[in-house]
């Protein structure tokens, strides 16, 4: 009777085949790698708008030139190592409403083989009195 009991309570194993776990370890993989190639490019623009709001945020930027404020900007995104892909171009100063300071510019990374990715940023932000 114990050893009837026994063969009872024993549940056939069930679980990830090989091949299952090949295939969600190659999907993982696959994330990993698309992940390593676009998380630089939004920290590059996270580093952007960080400069942008620091030169938004000094008083009195409304005033200044507008080569000031592109070298203000300038020197804010080579400090935060952010500077690869937003040139000097890509600074605007748009005066309506006041002084707002924006910045425009693409981005293209090869992904795999003839793929690329590509990511358009713009953003605008109001300088202070």
């Amino acid at each position: 009777m114990v050893k009837r009991m026994q063969t009872m309570n024993i549940k056939r194993q069930s679980g990830m085949t090989l091949i299952g776990f090949v295939i969600v370890l190659s999907f993982v993989i696959f994330l990993s790698f698309i992940g390593m190639k676009i998380g630089p490019i939004y920290l590059e623009y996270y580093g952007v708008v960080s400069a942008m709001d620091g030169v938004a945020n000094e008083r009195g930027s409304a005033q200044l030139s507008p080569y000031q404020i592109r070298v203000r900007v300038l020197n804010r995104l080579y400090v935060s190592y952010s500077a690869d892909n937003v040139k000097e171009k890509h600074i605007k100063l748009v005066r309506s409403n006041g002084v707002n300071l924006r910045i425009a510019y693409e981005v293209r990374k090869p992904v795999i083989g003839n793929l690329d990715v590509v990511a358009k940023f713009d953003r605008t932000v109001r300088l202070s009195n």
